[in-house]
């Protein structure tokens, strides 16, 4: 059973009032590729990998279960979208439902879920400003009252478009939706939609808190030190919804995103007990297999030692629901 998060680690609340520096390049952790690394990397097809094996990639679009009122219930959508259902409120993470997102080919697999399956939805949390986790024609989809949780300086996005009920947040900061609290946690990334935009806005995963119920969204990451940070700030987290996939060329990826090793061993760094895996299957972003993602995830972590029933490696649009 998770465990509450005691006075001395809560998260700060955001102040009413606040200036964001102009960028955020001090928080990444490694130098980003330059211009002619992506050149080399692409001119290689290092980004072009076999997709004969899409139909291999297991889809089940049996709609939404019904969730108990004390239960957590997760569906992968695809991508980075999860239908996540805590507190009883439906919260949607880095919502994709695009068949193209731009510089990179179409969707390999539907949304697990029809739009017009969705319940109400009480609330967006954001990652980051990439194409792949910002998705415009989702978000105008969305009713422009809905709660949307997104990090510092990326609240003018929405605004613009005429959401009503933001909050941006730093890292370690804090927001509720009834029961339910919204923090913002680091990871290993960086930000950009624009030619000029490069890390000015932040980018981090979210830990949502329902009583003693726990789950992180790591959002996009690589591996690094600031897994276990989270893991003390927020112990007891039940369930991990990790990325496993776009990591290769290891030698281009490794500063953006975990393989799916590095994934296990973050999710034993947060003290999660189980993880959901994401970010593999729908987009082709990088070299690897189609299907590799899966299987390393799985050696992984049996080679961790970790209960094979503790891995959550959902088809799209699968539920699992954990009862604490």
């Amino acid at each position: 059973m998770s465990q509450t998060v005691s006075p001395e680690v809560s998260p700060a609340a955001p102040p009413r009032e606040r200036a964001f520096p102009a960028d955020f390049k001090d928080r990444l952790t490694c130098p980003l590729p330059d211009f002619r690394e992506v050149v080399s990397v692409a001119w290689h097809g290092g980004f072009r990998p076999d997709i004969g094996d899409a139909d291999q990639i297991p889809v089940l679009r049996a709609g939404l279960p019904a969730a108990g009122a004390g239960d957590v219930a997760v569906t992968w959508v695809g991508h980075a979208t999860y239908v996540l259902r805590i507190g009883g409120l439906t919260v949607l993470t880095d919502p994709v439902w695009s068949r193209k997102i731009p510089g990179v080919r179409q969707r390999l697999t539907p949304p697990g879920v029809a739009w017009s399956d969705l319940p109400p939805v009480d609330a967006v949390v954001i990652s980051h400003n990439h194409y792949d986790h910002l998705d415009a024609p989702t978000m105008r989809r969305l009713p422009r009252h809905t709660p949307v949780f997104v990090p510092a300086n990326l609240a003018s996005w929405f605004t613009k478009k005429g959401f009503t009920d933001v909050t941006e947040l730093d890292w370690w900061e804090g927001a509720r939706v009834g029961e339910v609290s919204f923090d913002f946690v680091p990871a290993h990334h960086w930000s950009r939609r624009t030619l000029f935009d490069t890390c000015k806005s932040l980018w981090g995963g979210w830990v949502l808190t329902s009583g003693d119920q726990r789950v992180y969204f790591a959002g996009d990451t690589a591996y690094g030190d600031r897994f276990k940070l989270i893991g003390e700030r927020y112990p007891g987290i039940d369930l991990a919804l990790m990325p496993v996939g776009a990591y290769e060329p290891r030698w281009f990826m490794h500063v953006s995103h975990v393989d799916p090793a590095e994934a296990v061993q973050a999710c034993a760094d947060v003290g999660a007990r189980r993880m959901a895996a994401m970010h593999w299957g729908t987009f082709v972003l990088s070299g690897e297999p189609l299907m590799e993602p899966l299987r390393e995830t799985r050696a992984a972590w049996l080679a961790a030692g970790r209960d094979r029933a503790d891995l959550w490696d959902l088809a799209i649009g699968e539920t699992r629901t954990l009862v604490v």
